[in-house]
């Protein structure tokens, strides 16, 4: 609908009158469709110069207007699983001209967060949480005797996740109102699968019971005197008409009322509904049907690509700026596939993702040894345990900030098992835009301590190739983490074999020893630059492996070397720098300074990687900076 930047940037008439919370029940029901038709062009153009999550907004304009004209703000509470679809949300509480700084450094944030703004409820970034959340406010509510109203929205796919079926139960034994609001769009980011998937699908397709409904209604309010009071009870008693005519009533049988299917994009509908549940002192379940990119095409076609989306052509859905470069999800993504080729018991598995860790195009030469196993982390960890306990290669190809949720799995199901499990982890270390909730800074932290887990980080794009080849046939547990963005081609001649816990040494100096882990490396290699200009040679080593530890090498640039500089993407506590201050401590090696860079013990902000790595003091020309100050207290 949206094909020329032109139209977009048209300054809308209606939404310009909602400045602040609650401005939009002082619109006119008339308006509702051309206000809805606003907030679209509005995202549209914002989106297209920030970038963001487009497809999954676009969905919900319809549903988040009826929240709002039936919620209070900020009295009442919204709680959005995951919270990638707030921006109309954001823009009816008073932030629409913030959004030119969308996701950008210091700018408005695309996730809720209760320092922008008390109608934010809460933060969220991961799905599968906000039934959880709303549940604890509920008896918060009823503990403090008030009245406000809090409804939970989540998607069918975060309803694959544990936690929200854990909720859920938990749900059915409420004795008070809860509104949760289902948003089905048979996506998550990518298609939906499984039995949760399958099941909502017979929901929105079968028609005999609510064709039924219809009919008995019209009949009976047109046809018999009192019809209308007839309906209103036997609305009142319906659960055996719904059992009998839909018996795999899932939510009815765990205790909650079900409302729906509905048209997600009938604020008149949806306004109903959520009026009807408020007055049941239980949990409710509204299930709605809503189409994922709405109102612009590009997006309806191809919403996986368009649930995070860089900036854009309004005009041809094109993406802004030069070509991308050879990313390491490409790199981890081709190197599998040649693996795979050459060993058939080499499988993969991915949590919903399959494009953004780049397995997709694994699924299409591999389809049979392909599994996405929805947004479910630890069941993805424990089914790959299943599969290597039974002679296979799993590979798990997950994000580090969602790789967090399976710790337990990893540790009790895979290491105590020493099962060979390899764990492909994207977008580790600073990430990026999303801020806190995404950034991947604390894997070596909770995978480093872990007994039997190799751990292990890349310089390059070829040496990413070389520790999957080394995985996929080590005899237990290994974990690689690779950064968000284009895979760094320097040290091309350096290509040593890989062999388990040692390290390579780039460049031969003396007295002053950089450590540099992953993505650091490229770092590392411009302070030795910068320190050479100043006459200083250093030893340069890329560490390879965080666990174990070469502790070989360590003794051996001890006995030459009076400083170790450690540089890491991670926070410090527990990474690979405090790994170095305990060598040091305990083998008594009191003849060496050590300085320790790396992410301080914080949740880091959203911005540009660059704009977050100088902030934080993690840019080479920092980093140079203080290795001199230090060399010149010396």
């Amino acid at each position: 609908k949206y094909r020329s930047e032109k139209r977009c940037r048209k300054l809308p008439d209606i939404l310009d009158k909602i400045n602040k919370p609650n401005d939009i029940k002082n619109i006119n029901p008339q308006d509702y469709k051309k206000l809805a038709e606003e907030i679209r062009a509005f995202l549209i153009s914002h989106v297209s110069k920030t970038g963001g999550h487009l497809a999954s907004n676009l969905g919900v304009v319809e549903l988040t207007m009826a929240l709002h004209l039936f919620l209070d703000f900020p009295k009442d509470k919204l709680i959005w699983d995951v919270g990638h679809q707030s921006y109309t949300h954001k823009i009816l509480t008073g932030r629409k001209d913030r959004f030119s700084g969308l996701r950008q450094f210091g700018g408005l944030s695309g996730f809720p967060k209760r320092k922008e703004s008390e109608c934010d409820a809460f933060d969220t970034g991961h799905s599968s949480t906000a039934i959880s959340v709303a549940l604890g406010m509920v008896q918060a509510r009823d503990l403090k005797k008030e009245d406000n109203k809090i409804v939970a929205v989540i998607g069918d796919g975060a309803l694959t996740g544990g936690l929200a079926f854990e909720a859920l139960n938990n749900a059915g034994r409420l004795k008070s109102n809860l509104i949760i609001v289902l948003n089905d769009n048979k996506m998550s980011i990518s298609k939906n699968v499984g039995g949760m998937a399958n099941y909502l699908a017979k929901l929105r397709t079968n028609t005999k019971y609510t064709d039924f409904k219809e009919n008995v209604e019209n009949i009976l309010t047109q046809m018999l005197p009192g019809g209308k009071d007839i309906v209103s009870h036997l609305k009142r008693s319906k659960d055996a008409l719904k059992h009998f005519m839909l018996p795999n009533m899932l939510f009815e049988d765990m205790g909650l009322t079900y409302i729906g299917p509905i048209d997600g994009h009938n604020i008149n509908s949806i306004l109903s509904a959520l009026q009807t549940a408020s007055r049941v002192n239980k949990a409710v379940v509204i299930h709605v049907i809503t189409k994922k990119g709405k109102g612009y095409v590009p997006a309806e076609k191809h919403p996986s690509k368009y649930h995070g989306i860089d900036p854009f052509y309004i005009n041809n859905g094109k993406t802004k700026g030069k070509a991308k470069a050879e990313t390491y999800t490409k790199v981890f993504s081709s190197a599998l596939i040649k693996a795979a080729e050459k060993n058939e018991k080499v499988v993969a598995i991915t949590a919903a993702m399959p494009y953004g860790t780049g397995l997709n195009v694994f699924k299409k030469v591999f389809p049979e040894r392909f599994f996405d196993v929805g947004i479910a982390e630890e069941h993805a960890v424990t089914f790959a345990a299943g599969l290597a306990a039974e002679g296979f290669r799993p590979v798990v190809a997950i994000y580090s900030t969602f790789l967090q949720r399976s710790y337990d799995q990893i540790i009790h199901d895979v290491c105590i098992n020493k099962l060979p499990v390899v764990f492909a982890i994207d977008r580790a270390g600073i990430s990026g835009r999303d801020g806190e909730t995404h950034q991947g800074i604390f894997d070596l932290s909770f995978l480093s301590h872990i007994p039997n887990l190799v751990v292990m980080a890349p310089k390059n794009k070829w040496e990413l190739e070389d520790m999957l080849e080394f995985a996929l046939s080590y005899d237990g547990p290994v974990a690689i983490r690779y950064p968000k963005g284009e895979a760094y081609q320097g040290f091309a001649q350096h290509r040593e074999p890989v062999r388990l816990g040692k390290s390579e040494i780039l460049c031969k100096g003396k007295n002053t020893a950089i450590l540099a882990v992953g993505n650091m490396v490229k770092t590392a290699a411009s302070v030795c630059e910068r320190l050479n200009e100043h006459h200083i040679n250093a030893t340069l080593v890329n560490v390879r492996f965080v666990s174990p530890i070469d502790f070989e090498l360590l003794n051996e640039l001890s006995a030459d070397h009076r400083m170790f500089i450690t540089m890491e993407d991670n926070i410090r506590t527990g990474g690979f720098g405090q790994l170095v201050s305990d060598y040091i401590c305990r083998y008594n090696k009191q003849n060496i300074r050590h300085l320790n860079f790396s992410v301080p013990d914080t949740f880091i902000e959203q911005g540009d990687a660059d704009e977050l790595y100088l902030k934080y003091g993690l840019d080479a020309d920092s980093i140079t900076g203080k290795i001199l100050a230090e060399l010149n207290n010396i």
